[in-house]
């Protein structure tokens, strides 16, 4: 487990159904009435009578001879007062054709022309309804198109041209009207609409990440930690109090606290000096304190991460590399989860019983403030593991792979009221040594403490409850304890006087104990 504050440096188209009903039809133009049909032999035109015998006649034209120069055909002979055949009446304008039967549809009057379907497709230019089986007589050749009939002679002709050149004179001199008048009223309006160049205010509700990011950033500060020698990195810390102190992480700082140099920067570029008020190396967290720090300073709200759920909104605000008021979002992974972490020198170790968090979190990110979807802190962003880190405790410069772990927001307010009244953190403690080998078995009491000490301190919590060294705790409350790391980031989570359940294994069998958790003070 690392942790990251050194950053420095698209077939077919579907066919619609065809309507269970033919539509109901446009009304059409009705038919030129038509002359009445004579009686079967009847001559159209009115035959002269015959005249009586001996009544004189009317000799019928004779066909010339053909002249004696070959002129062909020969000049006719005068027409004589009576014409034969006589004239004939005047005809009738020709039918006038359905509407619906033109392009090459068939339609009777009983049809309605809609489109027959082919496979279920509307085909244009048919009949909807014709076809075997739906009446008319046999149809005609599908696609045949329409033959007008030939004009007759008289004035039908004429007047159809007639009407045609009116058309389009009309339609010419519309044209020339309508263009004199769009060019005449040019100068006066156009009929291009214009887009307009502002969609008006975009209003973010406070409950949205863009509205959480606008309030919480203007209190989160990008810290730049050198030690004496110019060594140092990048990190986070957020507004704690109006006095000026800002919280972060002690692996942020750590560099500083012997004689270094602090700043931190806001988002409005305003940058200030600070100083290393106290920190906490086993839990991870530090304070510091701004030298001249405004007036306006607005703390971050705290939230409380005992009733945060997996699954809830998370929102990471820091300077991943450098890169100073990023945001980025995520969930709750999982709650409880056990880490142990480095603060890149190796000399020294944290141990939370973290949240973990999907939310983009790399170095740079340390000690920035984890928020939940109403902007409260319910973490401390603090380690990260990723394919670079080598594991839990690894120092390498690693990238985010969505495994990201924050210290609860609970302990972390503890720790830094601790540091801001005494400059000292103070720890809760069962007063027992336990192996650091992580395995499935649980936390075992060693056999012997630190520099040769005793592994159960006399007196402490532990002794008084009757614990021994090779006893092996499983359970501290409802807490599976699967490790001696595991249990010291559970008990961390306690303030000294708390009491809890003890269930361990001696022997095969397993007891429990209850005990009062003590203290230490300082990081010795």
């Amino acid at each position: 487990m690392s942790t990251e504050n050194e950053g420095i440096d698209e077939g077919t188209t579907p066919v619609p159904p065809a309507p269970s009903a033919p539509p109901v039809p446009v009304e059409t133009p009705s038919a030129a009435p038509q002359p009445p049909v004579p009686d079967a032999g009847a001559p159209t035109t009115p035959q002269p009578p015959v005249p009586d015998a001996g009544a004189p006649t009317t000799p019928l034209p004779q066909t010339p001879a053909a002249p004696a120069d070959g002129t062909w055909p020969p000049p006719t002979a005068p027409a004589a007062a009576t014409e034969w055949p006589p004239p004939t009446a005047p005809q009738a304008a020709p039918p006038a054709v359905p509407a619906y039967a033109t392009a090459g549809a068939y339609a009777d009057p009983g049809t309605h022309a809609y489109g027959a379907t082919d496979g279920g497709v509307p085909q244009a230019g048919a009949a909807f309804g014709s076809g075997p089986g739906s009446g008319g007589g046999q149809p005609p050749v599908w696609g045949a198109s329409y033959q007008q009939p030939a004009p007759k002679a008289g004035r039908g002709r004429g007047g159809l041209v007639a009407v045609l050149i009116a058309a389009l004179v009309a339609g010419g001199l519309g044209g020339g009207i309508g263009y004199t008048l769009a060019r005449n009223d040019d100068s006066s309006g156009s009929t291009t609409v214009s887009s307009s160049t502002s969609g008006g205010a975009v209003k973010r509700d406070p409950g949205t990440v863009a509205g959480v990011a606008a309030k919480a950033l203007p209190s989160t500060v990008t810290i730049e930690a050198e030690s004496s020698n110019g060594e140092g990195g990048t990190g986070t810390g957020f507004v704690f109090d109006t006095q000026g102190h800002i919280v972060t992480n002690n692996h942020v700082v750590a560099d500083a606290v012997d004689g270094g140099k602090v700043t931190a920067t806001f988002p409005d570029g305003k940058k200030y000096n600070a100083e290393v008020v106290g920190h906490a190396q086993g839990y991870d967290v530090a304070v510091i304190k701004l030298k001249n720090a405004p007036s306006d300073l607005k703390p971050l709200t705290l939230g409380n991460s005992d009733e945060v759920a997996v699954g809830d909104s998370t929102i990471a605000i820091g300077a991943p590399f450098g890169l100073s008021n990023t945001v980025t979002t995520g969930i709750i992974s999982a709650k409880n989860r056990p880490v142990a972490s480095s603060d890149g020198s190796g000399s020294s170790s944290s141990y939370m019983s973290a949240l973990q968090t999907d939310a983009s979190i790399n170095p740079g990110n340390s000690g920035g403030p984890l928020l939940d979807a109403q902007g409260n802190v319910i973490g401390i962003n603090s380690a990260i593991q990723s394919t670079g880190s080598g594991g839990l405790g690894g120092a390498a410069q690693s990238g985010s792979i969505g495994l990201g772990f924050a210290i609860p927001i609970n302990q972390a307010k503890y720790v830094a009221q601790q540091l801001i009244k005494t400059g000292e953190p103070v720890y809760a403690k069962i007063g027992a040594s336990v192996s650091l080998d992580e395995s499935s078995g649980g936390a075992k009491i060693t056999d012997q403490g630190a520099g040769g000490s005793d592994a159960v301190e006399a007196g402490g919590p532990a002794a008084e409850a009757g614990l021994k060294p090779g006893d092996v705790i499983t359970k501290l409350d409802d807490t599976v304890i699967d490790s001696g790391p595991t249990l010291i980031g559970e008990i961390w989570t306690h303030q000294p006087g708390d009491k809890v359940t003890i269930t361990y294994e001696r022997d095969g069998k397993t007891r429990t104990v209850d005990l009062t958790l003590g203290s230490r003070t300082g990081d010795s």
